[in-house]
């Protein structure tokens, strides 16, 4: 049993170096410090929802001379639904990017309710965002911790206002443990109503009750 304890031992080291890398990669990666600088500094604002880019020009820093958006404008009032449409490589979901500010505009300004978002405190504006993407994704956790991931001290009342607006309330409450459980196009469309969203079409039902929809071909 030892002899074979030993092998067995043997054999797991490429492994433990292996997950020792990871690890490493991890942490740096978790201390990395943005380059859009301290998250938690700048303006906090109470949020209307007008969304407005003025000349915008993105460039990545290994092709500088390779624009990706270039003079994009467009504005929205706050609570309408703004689509963007345009054939595969069009940088669509790069407007997304750019407003959550994974990266900051060479050129231009992107304003929300007046104030440029360069302003404005980094954590602060993405808690103020919902990203949907085009397929769902459930951490490792329950109902509750899904739904207010990223987020703290959060009222029942606000979890509940969520779930019905889901359409999961009843699911939810029929659950022996609730939200508590471990943990899943109407509930978007009902999530949306009142507030301002910019959707990335991928086809024509998901942009058809949009009020605007803007074309972008190559930036």
């Amino acid at each position: 049993m030892s002899a074979y304890g030993v092998v067995t031992f043997i054999n797991l080291i490429p492994s433990f170096s292996e997950g020792t890398s990871a690890i490493d990669l991890i942490l740096e990666l978790i201390h990395r410090k943005p380059a859009t600088g301290n998250i938690m500094d700048g303006l906090k604002l109470e949020i209307q929802g007008k969304i407005s880019l003025k000349s915008v020009k993105l460039t990545y820093s290994r092709r500088s001379d390779h624009p990706v958006l270039t003079n994009l404008t467009f504005s929205s009032r706050s609570g309408q639904t703004i689509a963007l449409v345009g054939p595969s490589g069009a940088e669509n979901s790069t407007c997304i990017s750019i407003l959550e500010r994974f990266y900051d505009v060479c050129e231009g300004a992107i304003e929300i309710d007046g104030q440029d978002i360069r302003s404005l405190s980094l954590y602060w504006l993405r808690t103020q965002m919902a990203l949907v993407g085009q397929e769902s994704t459930l951490f490792s956790g329950t109902i509750k911790e899904n739904m207010c991931f990223g987020l703290k001290d959060i009222l029942i009342e606000k979890i509940m206002e969520a779930l019905e607006l889901a359409n999961a309330l009843n699911f939810v409450a029929n659950l022996p443990a609730g939200l508590h459980t471990k943990a899943v196009q109407e509930a978007l469309d009902r999530a949306r109503q009142g507030r301002t969203c910019i959707t990335i079409a991928h086809r024509l039902s998901s942009i058809q009750n949009s009020d605007v929809i803007m074309y972008i071909d190559h930036g």
